[in-house]
């Protein structure tokens, strides 16, 4: 079976497993107060050139989003974000649970636009009763997006300016983050995420990581009480150095843009050989998630030795399907797709 379910059904990248196996005899003090975990700290400070920033490590994506933001939002206030967004779709309403409402807007293949942020806040101060409504407190986005495309500097930009002329904090869900600096065309750093957000993640589990994401605050107004606040959503690991290892590793030597580069490669070359047996893209996804339209008979026989996955319910003669590719997918796993492709 080739797997092409997510990026996160195998293990670790062996160059951290290797640290964590040479590095588990050791005795170091818990919850990230560890050397591994400082240098991880510096590392990414180092990379997004920020040496102020606040880094903390986390177990998993949902319980970095749903402390960030309910750490950030005032009891009254909700989170802007696109009506396909991770934390309004496939999070279980996590956010709600804390206490905060999503304020969903319409999306553009999974984009928010600026006008439309810009748009919502006015119209949501013009009301005359708007103390009897959820406050627009902040806004999510997640860069890839669900759909797999990605926000250029230019929309960045825009989006962190009208989020601060209305003083509301811009926080990036960075889970696929690195398959997003990799993407086809991408004219956009690190150093410019760091910039414009001001709070954001980087994803680990997605990556290459056994688990855990790395949070970046650059706002320092923002998530002061942030140990506290991160055991209060039980995100916070007691052995700490398990993330600080992972992440030194990632940092150290470039494999975290490494994992990235691999994956979108071999993620267009998917898409390029299902275009070219004449099958729908329904997202010129330029990362590593793709979608497509493809008929019935077609996943079925594809689904006795490929997994991928429904995105969606099945339709009654054809169905949108997501392929993902990830640090493990290798040129052989798509070279066997594509034969099986041409066999059809």
């Amino acid at each position: 079976m080739i797997h092409f379910d997510s990026d996160y059904t195998t293990g670790a990248h062996p160059s951290i497993l290797e640290r964590l196996v040479a590095t588990n005899a050791e005795h170091t003090a818990g919850y990230g107060y560890d050397d591994y975990t400082s240098r991880a700290k510096e590392l990414i400070r180092k990379a997004i050139g920020c040496d102020q920033a606040e880094v903390m490590f986390l177990v998993g994506g949902t319980q970095t989003n749903a402390t960030a933001i309910d750490g950030i939002l005032a009891h009254h206030e909700g989170v802007l974000a696109a009506e396909s967004g991770h934390i309004a779709v496939h999070e279980s309403g996590a956010i709600e649970a804390s206490g905060h409402k999503v304020l969903t807007l319409h999306h553009h293949d999974g984009k928010v636009r600026a006008e439309d942020i810009e748009a919502y806040i006015t119209e949501f101060y013009a009301d005359e009763t708007y103390q009897h409504m959820v406050a627009p407190g902040m806004l999510y986005i997640s860069q890839p997006t669900e759909y797999g495309t990605v926000y250029t500097l230019n929309e960045l930009e825009e989006l962190s300016d009208v989020c601060h002329r209305h003083d509301i904090p811009l926080y990036i869900d960075g889970a696929r983050l690195g398959y997003a600096l990799a993407s086809e065309g991408a004219d956009f750093t690190l150093r410019d995420i760091a910039r414009l957000a001001d709070v954001f993640y980087i994803g680990g589990t997605k990556l290459g990581t056994l688990f855990g994401e790395a949070l970046v605050v650059t706002n320092s107004r923002l998530l002061k009480n942030l140990f506290p606040l991160v055991k209060q959503h039980g995100a916070l690991l007691a052995k700490g150095r398990l993330l600080g290892i992972q992440f030194e590793a990632m940092f150290a030597d470039g494999l975290y843009f490494e994992i990235g580069r691999n994956a979108v490669e071999q993620a267009i070359r998917i898409r390029e050989a299902f275009r070219n047996a004449g099958y729908n893209v329904v997202i010129e996804s330029p990362t590593n998630q793709q979608f497509f339209r493809l008929p019935n008979n077609v996943i079925d026989r594809l689904r006795e030795s490929v997994s991928f996955n429904y995105w969606g319910a099945r339709g009654a003669t054809h169905s949108i399907v997501r392929f993902v590719t990830g640090w493990s997918t290798t040129a052989d796993d798509v070279d066997r797709l594509i034969e099986l492709l041409q066999d059809l």
